[in-house]
């Protein structure tokens, strides 16, 4: 579904509520010719007690920090964006929605450096639903390893939300999807499995849990850390430093994308070959299970997780 056939019409832009139509920016901006740019994505889910955002203080930590590697200060208090997002929710009456928040260099000059550029800051909210369709949280997603590689923290850092990074998740993305799969799995520049192009990656093996460690060119994915404490709640071990190679894949019993807008997604196929038993396995689903539970708060664990609106 476009954004034009959604009931949305206010974004926050620079410290005020504008109409959706009016949110625009110079096209010589910086951010739209280098991409220095950075970015979160959240879910807020409908709950007994209203909207919830889930995991909002985590993301708003992440937003600013991705900023530092680029000398971007963002220039509002987090508390200036946690009440401006709430009151976005409400304007537009969401009971669930997936919020945009996105920091970049904006308009005054177009040299490489963007000393000169102020940073601007703006925060969408709008209805999403299963980001791999509704059907894939169930039987899950059929994948193709890519041959693009996800690039070093060494070349650019990989532990920073960057909108122009994002062009590598672009690239294998759509490498899979014109080959007739549904995601894209990527490797890191020594051929190990780094992740998705927006999700991280779970491996699971003889009842043990797998994932490869920050220092394998991933995102810090919070979605990531949400499932590793799940499952160690529910005693796994849960091996979150691993390094994993392209044929592990093949030979795991369950594999799982993770993400915020993934959610937990189970993965069917790699390349063609199936894994497991091809549907989704049963500890993929006890912690796909356990996750629904914690954020649509059918479980009381983890208040100090939401924030709600």
């Amino acid at each position: 579904m476009g954004f034009d056939e959604m009931d949305v019409d206010t974004i926050w832009m620079d410290g005020e509520f504008v109409d959706w139509d009016d949110a625009q920016i110079h096209v010589l901006s910086h951010g739209l010719h280098y991409g220095s740019g950075v970015f979160e994505g959240v879910r807020c889910y409908a709950t007994d007690e209203g909207p919830a955002i889930f995991r909002w203080d985590e993301h708003l930590e992440r937003f600013y920090a991705s900023g530092k590697p680029y000398d971007m200060d963002i220039p509002f208090e987090k508390e200036e964006l946690t009440e401006a997002t709430m009151e976005l929710i409400r304007r537009q009456d969401l009971t669930s929605c997936y919020i945009r928040p996105v920091a970049f260099y904006g308009y005054d000059s177009l040299g490489v450096s963007p000393k000169d550029n102020p940073v601007q800051v703006a925060i969408a909210a709008w209805p999403w639903g299963a980001y791999l369709g509704d059907e894939a949280l169930e039987k899950g997603v059929d994948v193709m390893v890519s041959s693009w590689r996800k690039h070093a923290s060494s070349q650019i850092p990989t532990n920073a939300k960057t909108t122009g990074l994002y062009v590598n998740s672009l690239l294998a993305g759509e490498e899979a999807r014109r080959n007739g799969y549904t995601e894209a799995i990527v490797l890191n520049k020594e051929g190990n499995v780094a992740e998705g192009p927006g999700e991280n990656i779970f491996l699971v093996k003889d009842g043990d849990i797998y994932t490869p460690g920050l220092s394998e060119s991933i995102l810090d994915g919070i979605t990531r850390d949400t499932v590793i404490e799940l499952a160690r709640e529910r005693g796994y071990t849960v091996n979150d430093n691993a390094t994993i190679s392209r044929g592990e894949l093949n030979t795991a019993d369950e594999l799982f994308f993770t993400g915020t807008a993934a959610e937990v997604t189970p993965i069917r196929k790699v390349d063609n070959v199936v894994i497991g038993d091809g549907s989704r396995g049963p500890v993929t689903e006890e912690l796909q299970q356990a996750f629904f539970d914690l954020v649509e708060r059918r479980s009381d664990d983890h208040e100090e997780w939401f924030t709600y609106v």
